[in-house]
């Protein structure tokens, strides 16, 4: 099948991927990514893994850590030189 002008490769995809799952993404390029996965299996399996990654993710920030894992990582932190060092 020859590529159209319009058409998206594999690593254009993974650059629209965050837009696309938030839901961002213009239409029409939502549309090319969507046309896309109708058949590139690989990229599939990366989107729902991504997909997953991101709703891990947002179920991690609603989780508090423990008393005392929370010192621990400030005190590892601290340990590192990571708090405390001013934003570049």
């Amino acid at each position: 099948m020859d590529s159209q002008p319009s058409d998206l490769d594999c690593r254009e995809c993974v650059d629209l991927l965050a837009d696309y799952v938030d839901g961002t993404l213009p239409k029409a390029k939502a549309e090319l990514l969507e046309w896309h996965l109708e058949s590139c299996a690989p990229c599939v399996a990366f989107v729902n893994t991504y997909k997953g990654t991101v709703d891990a993710a947002r179920r991690l920030r609603e989780t508090r850590l423990p008393p005392e894992l929370h010192q621990k990582l400030v005190a590892f932190l601290k340990r590192s030189d990571v708090i405390g060092q001013e934003p570049r």
